[in-house]
């Protein structure tokens, strides 16, 4: 496998085998034990947007795994203010680095820079595109809460439209047979494309803007941000800015293992109430960031992971 471009690069088998590994890796990833398995590798981290989980969480990936990291750092004080193209800073990154982790504003970047490179490119999100690496992470977050991954009711909250953490997401869930609810004004909702895509696949679908009404039956209620920076229209963001807040008292009707997730940030879309219930697991995925990108940097540096990792140091 030489890149992780979108979720069509792995297969069902191999999803599910990259979270076998990152369930192995757990230990490693809260520190428990040490197993240098990247030890004189060096990820590049060229992140052209702004960043905090995504970011932090592959460099300690990497470096609970022994590796090294180089960070592009602040973008206006890199060459790109200079003029420099996204094909020459890859091709000299390339001759840095064993692996690059990559966020770009332009959608169809990642894949730009991945048949530019030796190396292998991870898409750490491009544009309104894709985001592959969230996504493993957030199905490790699902199956861990249910034991599975096949045939759950998952709601998808927000920002549809620009969302690329819920356009990769809701491929992969198609893969598995969940049944989706698309809840969002009509300004945000899912690009057309991509419901045609999804029920091409055999997607059971649903869209609304009532998020009430899909409380009592989703299994996961996935929460996301309306995102400014995305909009052209400063008014159009103003219409629907504060469109949906979930509450504790509003998962009163809810089953007792839902759970409520958010690729964070989050702003007002979820009450810090929610934080306390038994529902939340935000926090959650954000740490599951560690251990989904400790299992795709190994599988991309082509490094095996061992099947039993001692929690008091390195593998049995």
């Amino acid at each position: 496998m030489a890149s992780l471009i979108t979720m069509d690069d792995l297969t069902n088998e191999e999803i599910i085998e990259v979270l076998d590994n990152a369930e192995r890796l757990l230990p490693v990833a809260r520190g428990e034990t040490y197993l240098p398995l990247l030890e004189g590798k060096i990820l590049g981290n060229l992140f052209f947007e702004p960043s905090t989980r995504t970011r932090m969480s592959f460099e300690t990936a990497m470096k609970r795994l022994g590796g090294e990291v180089v960070n592009l750092g602040d973008v206006k004080t890199s060459s790109v203010v200079k003029g420099e193209t996204l094909f020459d800073m890859i091709q000299m990154v390339d001759g840095y680095t064993d692996i690059i982790a990559m966020r770009h504003p332009r959608q169809g970047a990642a894949q730009y820079a991945s048949d530019s490179a030796r190396v292998p490119i991870l898409n750490g999100g491009d544009g309104a595109g894709h985001h592959p690496t969230q996504t493993m992470l957030d199905l490790f977050t699902i199956r861990q809460a249910h034991g599975t991954l096949e045939g759950l009711n998952v709601a998808l909250v927000g920002d549809l439209r620009f969302g690329r953490t819920v356009h990769s997401l809701s491929h992969a869930l198609v893969r598995f047979g969940c049944t989706l609810t698309f809840v969002s004004p009509e300004s945000l909702s899912m690009p057309d494309e991509i419901i045609s895509d999804l029920k091409r696949h055999g997607a059971d679908i649903t869209e609304t803007a009532d998020l009430s009404s899909v409380i009592p039956s989703a299994d996961v209620i996935y929460m996301t941000r309306i995102q400014k920076e995305r909009f052209p229209d400063e008014d159009e963001y103003a219409r629907v800015a504060g469109i949906f807040k979930l509450c504790a008292a509003d998962l009163s009707p809810a089953k007792g293992g839902m759970i409520v997730m958010h690729p964070l940030p989050r702003v007002s879309e979820i009450s810090p109430d929610v934080d306390n219930t038994k529902h939340a697991r935000y926090f959650e995925q954000a740490f599951n960031g560690v251990v989904a990108r400790m299992s795709l940097l190994c599988r991309l540096l082509n490094v095996e992971v061992p099947a039993i990792i001692s929690s008091n140091g390195g593998e049995n």
